[in-house]
């Protein structure tokens, strides 16, 4: 063993980490000991491996994700910070999402959408979808949108499609509809009711027309339909509409 050897616990101190996140380092293979004693297990680390460890504790401190860490300090980040920095303003943007429908909740209380059953001929569309997570299904949607547009016409609905369980991953969908459509969205009888403001605030209006199938009985069938029905490009948020439509299942 060198003499210039640094033991565990003092090499933590002058890194600011605990020993149980150094030892989680080295198992992991982010941050591995010069020298480990084969009899007693017991991790020592260089002085010249400070620098790594306060990277690593620095990058940690601000949520980056372990498997990055040990790209940056293999030295092939390869853009693996940026993606994380993306990550984190994709959190943030959906934590504040989750602010504004807190702020509402408490300002109007829980959501009671006026709820009406209403009869939805099959429409034959054109359909884009994107794998999406929860805190992911703005900007799938969206991406979808785009693909859709070269198919879009003035009078032509445009309907996001998704699903009533959330899985930690699913397809978003969005159907635009076309008398040539390639796919066909099928008709039936649906609980529907219109949405105002934010697309962000749609699921208060969903969670209100699901609460109807629970007083009433009734069984919802998948996906959840959002008719959009004006144009967010021209309508301030505030006063966009969309129609929340769900089927009725109860005959199937």
């Amino acid at each position: 063993m060198s003499d210039d050897l640094l033991p565990i616990g003092r090499f933590a101190r002058l890194c600011r980490l605990s020993v149980k996140q150094l030892r989680h380092y080295d198992d992991l293979g982010v941050l591995t000991p010069a020298w480990t004693d084969p009899a007693s297990g017991y991790r020592y680390y260089r002085p010249a491996q400070a620098r790594d460890a306060l990277m690593a504790g620095l990058l940690r401190a601000m949520d980056v994700p372990l498997p990055v860490v040990a790209r940056v300090l293999s030295g092939d980040d390869g853009g693996a910070l940026k993606q994380a920095r993306d990550g984190i303003e994709s959190d943030i943007a959906r934590r504040r999402r989750g602010l504004r429908l807190l702020d509402r909740v408490l300002a109007e209380g829980l959501p009671a959408a006026e709820v009406s059953v209403v009869g939805e001929p099959a429409r034959r569309v054109f359909v884009a979808r994107e794998s999406a997570t929860p805190s992911t299904i703005p900007d799938a949607t969206s991406a979808c949108v785009r693909r859709l547009l070269p198919r879009m016409s003035p009078d032509g609905l445009l309907v996001g499609l998704f699903p009533l369980d959330m899985a930690e991953e699913f397809d978003v969908r969005v159907a635009v509809q076309a008398a040539d459509g390639e796919d066909v969205l099928p008709g039936g009888s649906f609980a529907a009711a219109v949405h105002v403001g934010p697309y962000e605030e749609i699921p208060l209006t969903v969670h209100g027309v699901l609460a109807w199938f629970g007083d009433y009985g009734h069984a919802p069938a998948g996906p959840v339909r959002e008719v959009y029905l004006n144009d967010p490009a021209t309508t301030p948020p505030e006063h966009l509409e969309t129609r929340v439509m769900i089927r009725v299942g109860d005959d199937q």
